[in-house]
């Protein structure tokens, strides 16, 4: 009778728990008036300040907390051929809109990022690593 009894609870305080983080994942009504779609800034091109293309973002990089805090810019190559891709700060990128269309903007050149160090995206871990070739 008492294992049935602590078995009971158990399963009472995991319903509840269980019950409790559904509670806090309701949609939302309105979205921020400042927020921007990932589709803004994932595949786009990067241009420079004097709007010459410095490269592509391939991927961002999202913590657990689900604060975007870098993103992996593609540089140089020919048609993927010789490409190099770099992480950079997600802060640098500027979300800018030109003939009604929105565009990324870094304070930087092309020059500068083919100099950064490499990363490679590593599919047995699931994440952005250097790569050191």
């Amino acid at each position: 009778m008492k294992i049935l009894a602590a078995t009971a609870a158990a399963a009472l305080l995991v319903g509840s728990v269980a019950l409790a983080q559904a509670d806090t994942a309701r949609p939302l009504a309105s979205l921020p008036k400042d927020g921007a779609a990932v589709t803004n800034y994932y595949k786009q091109n990067v241009y420079d300040p004097s709007d010459t293309k410095i490269g592509e973002v391939k991927d961002l990089v999202v913590e657990k907390d689900g604060k975007v805090t870098a993103a992996i810019v593609s540089v140089g190559g020919f048609l993927g051929a010789g490409e190099k891709d770099v992480a950079v700060p997600f802060e640098s990128l500027r979300l800018t809109q030109k003939n009604q269309k929105w565009y990324l903007v870094m304070n930087t050149d092309k020059d500068s990022l083919k100099s950064a160090p490499g990363f490679k995206y590593d599919r047995t871990q699931e994440r952005w690593v250097p790569d050191t070739k």
